[in-house]
């Protein structure tokens, strides 16, 4: 029997160390094929700067706009029973589907200057293209079923009979899900946030189609490798790969770990 389990644990750890392979050796290529100097000279660049501030700080403001709207959809598809609730489901789902050029194009069709709603709002100042909301916009849109999903999990592991008791003592709906179900909920909503969070700073394909400029970093990164081969763009690339792994890993390590008593 131990002969058995210990030769199915090599076989699923090489096999999953395949898979770990896959996913590090790219990443140790550029940042090893980089070095200190070049990675300085990024790093000092304004454009480059300026770059990264737009994208962190846009993926910030996507996950904020989801988190006020996705949360509350996400609790009703983990509490309520309707009709249509796995359309509604398959709905959140469709940005992870859907080639990221497609979103963008749809997107315009939308926020565009001459768009369904752009029409509208470009005579009041409010633009999308080639401005900073554009950049949110495409992030919030493939980004969000990450705050979503993770969300209704994490309330649907919440244990309904507390919520009940909240009410029967008294309590309003809104008081029953601030102070029972987000309580014991919050470390998967903050999961999704970060994940949600992540996926918009890597984003290219809808931002590019629908707001080229301000450029994000991504962005950068193809301008310079379309104009200025791998050796340009790799420095720009290993500073957002280390920025992107640093703050990631701050945030992971920051959160309060969940009691196993």
């Amino acid at each position: 029997m131990r002969k058995r389990n210990l030769f199915f644990n090599i076989v699923f750890s090489l096999l999953g160390g395949l898979l770990l392979l896959f996913i590090v050796l790219p990443l140790m290529s550029i940042l090893l094929g980089t070095t200190p100097q070049t990675l300085w000279l990024a790093l000092i660049d304004e454009e480059v700067l300026n770059s990264i501030v737009i994208t962190f700080s846009a993926a910030a403001v996507a996950t904020l706009l989801a988190i006020f709207t996705g949360v509350p959809l996400a609790f009703l598809l983990a509490r309520r029973k309707f009709r249509g609730k796995r359309l509604l489901e398959a709905l959140v789902n469709l940005p992870i589907v859907i080639p990221h050029t497609a979103a963008g194009v749809a997107l315009l069709l939308v926020f565009g200057r001459r768009g369904l709603l752009g029409q509208w709002l470009t005579p009041l100042g409010i633009t999308f293209t080639d401005n900073f909301y554009g950049i949110v916009v495409g992030m919030l849109f493939v980004s969000l079923p990450f705050l979503v999903n993770l969300s209704r999990e994490s309330f649907a592991l919440v244990d309904e009979e507390l919520e009940r008791v909240a009410l029967i003592d008294g309590a309003s709906p809104w008081q029953a899900f601030w102070y029972v179900s987000l309580p014991q909920a919050w470390r998967g909503v903050l999961a999704g946030a970060l994940m949600m969070w992540a996926r918009g700073i890597s984003e290219f394909g809808a931002v590019v189609i629908l707001a080229y400029h301000p450029k994000i970093v991504p962005v950068l990164v193809f301008e310079r490798f379309q104009g200025f081969g791998l050796m340009a763009a790799q420095p720009v690339a290993a500073l957002l790969i280390l920025i992107a792994l640093a703050a990631f890993v701050f945030l992971q390590l920051s959160l309060p770990k969940e009691s196993t008593d």
